[in-house]
């Protein structure tokens, strides 16, 4: 069933609404891998002035790599790393426009959506940023102790928070914050599969960019999928 709301979200590619938030979705996305990488040399840079030798990469400078044509391959290397927090980061900004898109589309009876205050939409976008780089800097423990249980752990922690992130905001629309809380909880399984799902695609260059948006649409299906089971 989740492979099921993925396929529609695909489906919409063709709608010149929803291809107007991919096209914006991407050009942020790729703006956010930009700076994100930027801030990398920058620190590299910092640290060690002059370059650095990265093995099967070679030297590593600051301005000189983030505009030659050589950088393009670290950076879809880092994208593997940075796409979990730029996908939380996108998602919060387009969830409302996605989720707009899907239901005019799909589920065109439903009453308009009551207005969310900006202030609202940060704060739960800086709180879970918070918990999201924290949880994945306390990982980095468990991959030194369990090295082979790295990936398993990467895409179980990313999954969980991924999934509840884009569930909790595809329902808030709906149901406000309690009641998505609720109908989250009791779906937490489900839920945290559509994350895991999710979170494996946002480590794959390239086809990386097209996730947080698609990833939106997908739990926006998800949300009306089990809030009618309610």
């Amino acid at each position: 069933m989740i492979l099921t709301d993925f396929g529609k979200a695909l489906a919409q590619l063709s709608d010149p609404r929803f291809r107007r938030v991919i096209l914006l979705g991407l050009g942020l996305t790729t703006a956010l891998l930009v700076a994100a990488y930027a801030g990398l040399l920058w620190i590299i840079n910092s640290l060690a002035p002059g370059s650095v030798e990265i093995p099967g990469i070679g030297p590593v400078t600051w301005l000189g790599d983030l505009l030659g044509w050589g950088s393009l391959i670290l950076m879809l290397v880092c994208s593997v790393f940075l796409m979990v927090p730029v996908a939380s980061a996108i998602t919060s900004m387009f969830l409302d426009d996605v989720a707009q898109a899907v239901e005019d589309k799909h589920y065109p009876n439903l009453p308009p959506v009551p207005a969310q205050p900006f202030s609202e939409a940060l704060r739960d976008t800086v709180n879970f940023l918070g918990v999201l780089i924290g949880a994945n800097l306390l990982a980095f423990i468990l991959y030194a102790i369990l090295p082979f249980g790295a990936l398993p752990i990467f895409y179980g922690l990313n999954g969980f928070l991924l999934g509840r992130e884009y569930f909790q905001l595809a329902a808030m629309r709906r149901l406000g914050r309690a009641g998505a809380k609720q109908l989250r909880s009791r779906h937490w399984g489900t839920i945290w599969l559509a994350g895991c799902l999710m979170a494996l695609p946002l480590s794959v260059p390239l086809v990386n960019l097209f996730i947080p948006v698609l990833g939106a649409a997908t739990f926006t299906h998800l949300f009306h999928r089990l809030s009618s089971t309610r």
